[in-house]
């Protein structure tokens, strides 16, 4: 069972959160403030923090740092009525997963749980399976019905990075910057080209399709 650890000092709520996380079959540990929470991963390795910001003795920037400094792999999630940008790129640059505002609906945070916990077994596996499709991430292969098909390597890292986020809109300009990097002949063409082939070389998977957003970029969407 997936494993939950829950800092929140508002009473009323971590209840709420807990009763939520409980009913969709996670195991939760509650704690009521960044401390308690930081003892509790000495007895357990949760598969999923998440934290409010501002608590008690330890808030919830100093918990993220030290679950990092434990287990860099484990996803952190921060629920906070801290609706401003320094806060959320502290955040992130701690290496939080997703900044949730409170107030929020429980159903839209199981789903995001759910989205992070998905990419998180994807990252730990090195193994992606999308209908026929099998693609690994250690041997730098992949295969449909077994028979495998030639991607050049940023053709397999482009594919990769769609299917662990489906649904998820990447820019042009964000591709470029994470595939081609300082690449001056780089152009939003070139991307354009590219996902022209994999769509080609992925013809015969089944199991999802890559779809443009206009004026945007691209996205995978699962059948």
């Amino acid at each position: 069972m997936i494993k939950i650890l829950l800092a929140e000092d508002d009473r009323d709520l971590n209840r709420l959160v807990c009763m939520s996380l409980r009913n969709a079959g996670y195991e939760v540990t509650s704690t009521y403030d960044g401390a308690e929470a930081l003892a509790a991963l000495e007895s357990m390795r949760p598969n999923m923090v998440i934290t409010d910001l501002m608590m008690p003795r330890v808030d919830g920037f100093e918990l993220a740092e030290g679950v990092k400094q434990i287990d860099a792999d484990i996803p952190i999630v921060f629920m906070t009525a801290r609706d401003d940008k320094p806060s959320q790129m502290r955040g992130y640059r701690i290496g939080i997963d997703d900044y949730v505002i409170k107030p929020f609906d429980t159903d839209v945070l199981l789903m995001r749980i759910s989205a992070i916990l998905r990419r998180a077994r994807i990252e730990e596996e090195k193994c992606l399976r999308i209908g026929n499709l099998r693609m690994s991430s250690e041997e730098r292969s992949a295969t449909v019905d077994g028979e495998e098909i030639s991607l050049t390597a940023r053709e397999f890292n482009l594919l990769f990075k769609l299917l662990s986020y489906p649904k998820k809109t990447f820019t042009r300009s964000a591709l470029m910057e994470e595939f081609w990097d300082y690449d001056s002949s780089a152009t939003s063409r070139t991307v354009d080209v590219y996902m022209a082939k994999l769509r080609e070389k992925t013809s015969g998977c089944d199991g999802f399709e890559i779809l443009t957003v206009h004026g945007l970029g691209y996205k995978a969407v699962l059948k």
